[in-house]
């Protein structure tokens, strides 16, 4: 006989266990799988909408449409498979499991009676008061999922800042390279007329040493130039594993809106929404809880009520209690401290960038002055009214004021894509 009900029981639990595979959301597996091309960000219809992810969904890509600047950006997005993007998964599958918490929970009850019987049975519990712990938890999974999404487009809008920063890197040291070919052609010239004047007797062998050594300086930064833009192409050919077109049609970008915020303070605001959540499951825990409870064994079937504590009373509770709260505190704190940080970053990035577009625009004007300076001094040179040197030195300082003007250029382009970056307008919202 006992025999008999210990096999009972054995595979009334194997029945049990059975339900899990009868019944998906027992086990946690969902036939519900996301369209094929639709945003991570994407709601479910009829869900209650979340701010902070609508708000991403919305953002637009300060790129061009159909810009290099753009091709390279949805390359660099098509391209990833950050943890990121399975983090937010995740965090949507426990927030859809945490809609269902408030359902009564099912499970076996196995016991052993005083005279050696194993009694198994049905344990089916339904919370009728718990302090507001089960709303929290929900709260709790939802914020987790708007930190995981603002996590995902922290990490798209920096891949798509990284190539097209390398692409940028890539196009200005094609740049400075060009510059570079064109006046070692110039400064031959010059050495083939200081080579002429010293075999005539005019010159010193010393001034074909200047000339020498300022062409081997040239030619040493036109191939450093040639090396930068080669590691940036490689580099982005490995995060994207495309070419793309050396010669843009557009090179500028706009600056990014003072309107919208940085997508590390919305982080931030996640994150506290979400410990605030797990702040009152905690305080939920401390205190006691009402649950009714029905089983159905071999024996017979029972109901009743108990009063549950999560967390056993003690002398440390009451501290436990403040500590709850003041986690509470320390998450507001530190969104304004994010806060403080981002509107420093902001004006930091910004005064940057007016201080290069003012020196790109200095820069020109100097290149400009310097040209004409050093067609002034050919024309001198050629009336004999200038050495070969003080022609030399002039157009070297031409070349000199040239690359500042490119690297003015360019990192006026770097800024704006920082900036985009930390704005999260690299990528538009429904393409991530």
């Amino acid at each position: 006989m006992q025999l008999g009900r210990r096999i009972s029981a054995i595979a009334l639990l194997c029945s049990l266990s059975a339900c899990a595979d009868t019944f998906p959301f027992l086990n946690g597996s969902s036939t519900d799988q996301e369209p094929l091309g639709q945003s991570s960000f994407a709601q479910a219809e009829g869900e209650q909408g979340s701010e902070v992810i609508t708000t991403l969904l919305n953002r637009r890509s300060l790129l061009e449409e159909g810009s290099s600047y753009d091709l390279v950006g949805i390359a660099a997005i098509g391209t990833s498979a950050r943890a990121s993007e399975a983090e937010l998964t995740s965090a949507k599958l426990r927030a859809q499991a945490s809609l269902m918490n408030w359902f009564p929970t099912i499970g076996p009850s196995v016991s052993l009676t005083d005279l050696g019987d194993l009694v198994a049975g049905l344990l089916i519990e339904q919370v009728l008061f718990d302090n507001g712990r089960r709303k929290a938890e929900r709260e709790f999974a939802a914020a987790d999922v708007e930190a995981a999404a603002v996590n995902l487009s922290v990490d798209m809008n920096s891949r798509v800042e990284t190539a097209v920063a390398l692409y940028v890197s890539g196009l200005r040291g094609d740049e400075k390279a060009a510059l570079g070919s064109r006046a070692l052609d110039q400064m031959m010239e010059f050495k083939r007329v200081v080579s002429g004047r010293v075999d005539g007797g005019v010159s010193d062998r010393a001034d074909l040493r200047v000339v020498q050594s300022k062409i081997d300086g040239m030619r040493s930064a036109r191939a450093t130039a040639h090396e930068a833009a080669a590691t940036s192409r490689a580099e982005l050919k490995a995060l994207t594993g495309q070419e793309f077109a050396t010669a843009p049609t557009r090179m500028t970008l706009a600056t990014p809106p003072g309107t919208s915020h940085y997508l590390s303070v919305l982080k931030a605001r996640a994150e506290a929404t979400r410990t605030v959540a797990r702040t009152r499951v905690e305080r939920a825990g401390l205190l006691p809880g009402i649950t009714a409870a029905g089983s159905a064994t071999t024996e017979g079937t029972g109901a009743g009520l108990t009063l549950d504590l999560a967390t056993p009373l003690g002398l440390g509770t009451p501290a436990l209690l403040k500590a709850i709260e003041s986690a509470r505190e320390t998450a507001h704190r530190k969104v304004a401290e994010v806060e403080e940080d981002a509107r420093r970053d902001y004006s930091r990035q910004t005064k940057r960038l007016a201080s290069y577009q003012r020196q790109e625009a200095e820069a020109a004007a100097l290149a400009r002055t310097s040209r004409e300076t050093y067609r002034l001094f050919q024309a001198q040179f050629d009336a004999g009214q200038r050495s070969v040197l003080d022609v030399v030195s002039i157009y070297e300082e031409w070349v000199q004021r040239e690359q500042a003007h490119i690297d003015a250029k360019y990192e006026v382009v770097l800024i704006q894509l920082q900036l985009a970056r930390d704005l999260g307008v690299l990528a538009d919202g429904d393409a991530i």
